[in-house]
C-alpha cells in the first residue's frame, strides 16, 4: 500500500483527530484504546485500557491504517501535526504524543480541543510555525486563522506518522485506537481503525 492509498484510506481521520471530530462529538464520540480480542469483517472486539470489553461495528467501507515511528528531528517548519498535550506545572504545555500528518492531509481536524489521553489533556492540530532547541525541543503551532500555541516536546514523547496496514494486522493482542460513535441504542460504530504494527503502537 503506497502513500497515496494510505491518504485515501485515512480520509478525514482524527488522531489522531480527524476532520470528522465535530460530527463525532455531536453524536457522542467514544475514543477506544486497547487491544484486539477478536476481529471479523464487520465486528472488532477490543479490551479497553480501562478493562472493559467493547464490540465495535464496522461498516462495509471501513478503513485501516498503521503507524510508523518518527522522531523530534522529523518535525519541521511547515509540517502539519496533531499534538496531545497537558499543562506543565511551570507554565506552558508539554506534549504527550505527536502525530505527523502526510502533506496531503494538511488541515485535517485543525484546531485545539479537549482530549482524553490523560486527565486535562488537549489535542491541537496545526501547522508548525517555529521550532526551537532551547532547553529541549519546542514547537509553535498555528491554527484557526492565526491562533498560536507553544508546546514543549520531551525526549520521551512518542512521535509517529501514518503507515500502511491491513485487516490481517488486527490480530488478538494488537494495540488499536478507534474513534467511534455510540448510537442511541448503545452500539459503537467506527469507520476507521488505527492499529499498531511492526512494533509501533498508536500513542493517541
Amino acid at each position: 500500500m503506497d502513500l497515496k492509498t494510505i491518504v485515501v484510506a485515512l480520509g478525514t481521520i482524527s488522531s489522531f483527530a480527524g476532520s470528522n471530530m465535530a460530527a463525532a462529538q455531536a453524536a457522542d464520540a467514544v475514543r477506544v484504546r486497547g487491544t484486539v480480542v477478536s476481529f471479523e469483517p464487520s465486528l472488532l472486539t477490543v479490551k479497553t485500557r480501562e478493562g472493559s470489553t467493547d464490540a465495535i461495528k464496522l461498516p462495509a467501507d471501513w478503513t485501516i491504517s498503521g503507524v510508523a515511528k518518527a522522531s523530534a528531528e522529523d518535525i519541521k517548519q511547515g509540517d502539519f501535526v496533531g499534538i496531545a498535550s497537558v499543562a506543565k506545572a511551570d507554565g506552558g504545555s508539554g506534549a504527550l504524543e505527536v502525530v505527523i500528518f502526510p502533506a496531503a492531509l494538511k488541515g485535517t481536524g485543525e484546531g485545539d480541543r479537549p482530549w482524553d489521553l490523560q486527565p486535562n489533556s488537549r489535542m491541537t492540530n496545526g501547522t508548525i510555525a517555529d521550532v526551537t532547541e532551547i532547553n529541549g525541543r519546542t514547537v509553535t503551532l498555528t491554527y484557526d486563522n492565526g491562533q498560536k500555541k507553544e508546546i514543549a516536546i520531551p525526549q520521551s514523547t512518542p512521535i509517529v506518522t501514518f503507515a500502511a496496514a491491513t485487516p490481517a494486522d488486527l490480530k488478538p493482542g494488537a494495540t488499536v485506537f478507534v474513534n467511534a460513535e455510540r448510537g442511541s441504542d448503545g452500539t459503537l460504530v467506527a469507520s476507521r481503525v488505527v492499529v499498531g504494527n511492526n512494533g509501533v503502537v498508536p500513542p493517541m
